[in-house]
């Protein structure tokens, strides 16, 4: 099997076919369907090759149409809208079978300076004092559903070390928020392109189910259908993604089969780097 950080970096460098036109591939890791997260990080990649530096990204607003298929390449349409003197707009468009299963919008900014405040970073345990997931539900004993085990014990490119164990032992309902610190598994390039498009992989990996802590259960029980409907993410600061990012996460609410969730970054030095929101599907089978 080849190493994680090195398949993603290989799914993340994408085939160019035409002027705007990607062909992008998923990993055959028995999923039925393609991680979203890997294809926000694909078409951010489609849609930053568009641009040209120093402009980086500061905005992307995504939506998840249809499931995508992870035995079939992906092809990345990207719209130019606009090209500013200080602003670009880009818009990508996902192919599969002639459908389009994910549209994404991208705004860049040239660097510029400017007023500066932040969030403090949450009062939580740092990372070395704390499990990976992995160690953790498998020693979770049968509390944990088989799909659990195995999403957090097959071999990730990110390594998440949780700061809220509980949920992983028992059921009870809690409040809906969820602290995980996270990191790539080995040293990335120094490129930030690639740094910002593994974050956004990253920042699919556990949001939707904090819509269901205070509900005791988790995106992973049979009786859930869940599924990411849209995603936005917005870059702050510059970071390495293979250095420790607190991700915080809450869930203000959640209603007729949807579940809203948000989430921050920081780094461990506190900067607030990045923030994410998400609306998902969170519907019971047996309504």
């Amino acid at each position: 099997m080849p190493d994680p950080v090195d398949a993603l970096l290989a799914i993340l460098d994408l085939e160019r076919l035409e002027t705007d036109l990607f062909r992008g591939i998923s990993p055959r890791i028995g999923w039925p369907r393609v991680f979203g997260g890997q294809v926000v990080a694909q078409a951010l990649v489609a849609a930053s090759r568009t641009v040209e530096a120093p402009r980086p990204p500061h905005s992307l607003h995504a939506y998840f149409l249809l499931g995508g298929d992870p035995a079939v390449p992906i092809v990345y349409e990207v719209e130019r809208i606009r090209d500013g003197g200080s602003f670009t707009t880009r818009r990508v468009k996902a192919i599969q079978k002639g459908r389009a299963i994910f549209a994404m919008s991208v705004s860049f900014h040239v660097t510029e300076e400017g007023v500066d405040h932040a969030a403090g970073l949450p009062d939580v345990p740092g990372p070395g004092a704390l499990a990976d997931a992995r160690t953790l539900v498998r020693d979770g004993g049968s509390i944990v559903p088989e799909p659990m085990l195995a999403y957090f014990t097959q071999a990730w490119p990110i390594e998440l070390r949780p700061v809220e164990t509980e949920r992983y032992r028992d059921r009870s309902p809690r409040p809906a928020r969820y602290h995980v610190w996270m990191r790539a598994t080995k040293p990335l390039p120094d490129d930030p392109a690639v740094h910002r498009a593994v974050l956004a992989y990253a920042s699919d990996m556990t949001l939707l189910d904090s819509t269901l802590i205070p509900h005791g259960r988790t995106v992973f029980d049979p009786e859930i259908q869940s599924a990411s409907l849209d995603h936005a993410l917005w870059f702050h600061r510059p970071f390495r993604a293979d250095s420790w990012l607190l991700y915080s996460q809450d869930s203000p609410s959640a209603s007729g089969a949807l579940g809203f969730a948000r989430g921050t970054f920081h780094d461990e030095e506190g900067r607030l780097v990045a923030s994410v929101a998400q609306e998902g599907l969170i519907r019971s089978r047996r309504s």
